[in-house]
């Protein structure tokens, strides 16, 4: 998938637990962080190949690219597995821990951000002709559908036209379906 399809598809899985789940009155600045933390944790996975969207964002990205992408073993290796999961988890928590002077916000929601986006890049990904090496270090990658030629093409005419436009249409429905505790939720923040 393209990097505003991850974007997309990472806003929509936090819209989708904002909407659905019961969450507790959070600050302003924990808001817009975790919705931060959300839009890079999508993006996050991709960080093993140096012409990833996050790199382009970021100043001298291109640099840092093409020197951590052959540390994480070319594209869709441990980034996109449990095993990458965990560790960019913990990678994150402990980022999260080094800023807590400077960063006054509840981090346990800004961790579940970027998880809630970096997951649901490597979900997007399954659904990719390339699949997802889940269970990485074996070197098995899995897809849906099974048969490899019936998957999304990334950058596709599918992806482009179908389900880049089926995510904006669930974040309408969301809001539209749960206006009220989205509203009391905002309100919260105002």
């Amino acid at each position: 998938m393209t990097g505003r399809t991850h974007d997309l598809a990472a806003f929509t899985a936090l819209s989708y637990i904002l909407a659905t789940q019961l969450i507790q009155p959070i600050s302003l600045g924990t808001a817009i962080v975790a919705l931060s933390a959300n839009l890079v944790g999508g993006l996050t996975p991709d960080i093993d190949q140096p012409t990833a969207d996050l790199w382009r964002r970021l100043p001298a990205g291109s640099i840092f690219g093409k020197l951590l992408a052959p540390m994480l073993g070319g594209h869709r290796f441990l980034s996109h597995s449990i095993l990458g999961i965990v560790i960019f988890g913990w990678g994150f928590s402990f980022l999260l821990k080094l800023a807590s002077h400077t960063l006054v916000v509840d981090q346990q929601i800004v961790w579940n951000a970027f998880m809630i986006g970096y997951i649901s890049h490597l979900i997007m990904d399954t659904f990719t002709r390339e699949g997802v090496p889940w269970l990485f270090p074996i070197p098995f990658h899995f897809g849906i559908p099974p048969l490899k030629f019936l998957r999304i093409k990334t950058g596709g005419l599918i992806e482009k036209a179908i389900i880049f436009p089926a995510l904006l249409l669930v974040n309408v429905y969301l809001y539209y379906i749960h206006h009220h505790t989205i509203l009391l939720f905002l309100k919260h923040l105002i």
